[in-house]
């Protein structure tokens, strides 16, 4: 068979999920509605990224986001891209997005019962020197017959029913867990479908890759400077390589794939961490744990924690079991 053969029994995604869905005897279908629609959305954002130098989405709005940071004319696309396709799929009735300062309720007439927390574009400051950036969500259940509101949408992590991210490096990779593990589906542009490339990923137990923005030394906690020096230190073993894409999702993504440990640890200048929890350290957490791995903000496990706020923020260390142990072991160690 020639490497130019079509595949005529290629596992898309949307056929995975109908599987997945078929295992569940009480499904209603409506997280695989849920899931094509996002899939929709990644699809265009991807092609609106791979486009964005001939079309002059590259450059700023002049508007800063919540956050502070300036908003770019690809940010507002896939923000409104991802409302548009999760609002018109009559399944879900909050969403949260990055870009919002308040929670989105969806029209009563196209409400469904799951709530999506997103990050529509993550690494955007990264867009104009075509660094990877991706997109970062995750769903949760409202309780049935209750109206929607901001109570529904602070849950733990444990309550995720099914989170993700994309990343639109080389190639369009879409990265999922239903809560059976986590596969891995690339974007064949030639007929506009994510195939099945990765199944069932799992991190290794330990890794030889530690990431970390080390420009940030001066303001981290002893532990951390001790787990770091540790690592380039040759009498403790091999030294580990450093890499560090400032892209969550690819950063995380290389970490799932080759283990190791990615660090956004509190700084003095930011005490309760950089990244936040509802839609970059609880999906990701979650992905992690699905493969296998450790995610925790250095005292309790990601999952653990009961959001008190959209935006809020925590500090996060995930990747290869053995790596996250050790360098919690220091940080207890140091609390001592």
């Amino acid at each position: 068979m020639s490497n130019h053969a079509m595949d005529s029994n290629c596992i898309t995604l949307t056929r995975h999920v109908l599987a997945e869905q078929k295992k569940c005897p009480t499904a209603t279908g409506d997280l695989t509605q849920l899931l094509t629609s996002l899939q929709t959305a990644v699809k265009v954002v991807s092609c609106a990224v791979r486009k964005a130098g001939i079309t002059q989405l590259f450059g700023t709005v002049g508007e800063t986001n919540v956050q502070g940071e300036e908003v770019k004319k690809l940010d507002v696309l896939a923000n409104e891209l991802f409302i548009n396709m999760l609002k018109s799929s009559f399944t879900t009735c909050v969403l949260v997005s990055e870009e919002n300062d308040n929670i989105i309720e969806v029209e009563t007439e196209r409400q469904g019962k799951y709530i999506v927390c997103f990050d529509p574009l993550d690494g955007s400051s990264n867009i104009d020197c075509l660094v990877s950036i991706g997109s970062i969500f995750a769903i949760f259940k409202k309780d049935e017959d209750e109206t929607p509101s901001i109570k529904h949408v602070l849950q733990k992590g444990d309550n995720v029913v099914a989170a993700g991210y994309a990343l639109y490096g080389s190639a369009t990779m879409m990265v999922l867990s239903t809560g059976q593990g986590v596969d891995g589906f690339m974007l064949d542009p030639s007929i506009g479908e994510f195939i099945l490339t990765d199944r069932d990923i799992k991190i290794p137990s330990r890794g030889k890759i530690y990431s970390i923005n080390e420009g940030y030394e001066y303001s981290w906690d002893e532990a951390i400077k001790e787990y770091v020096r540790s690592k380039k230190d040759p009498s403790l073993g091999k030294p580990y390589g450093a890499r560090y894409v400032g892209s969550m999702v690819a950063d995380v993504h290389r970490t799932l794939k080759y283990g190791g440990i990615f660090m956004y640890p509190a700084t003095k200048d930011a005490p309760t961490g950089k990244l936040r929890l509802l839609y970059e350290c609880i999906p990701m957490a979650y992905i992690i744990e699905q493969a296998g791995g450790l995610a925790s903000n250095g005292s309790i496990r990601i999952l653990d924690i009961i959001p008190e706020k959209i935006h809020e923020r925590s500090p996060i260390f995930l990747g290869s079991k053995e790596d996250v142990q050790d360098v919690l072991a220091l940080i207890k160690k140091h609390k001592k």
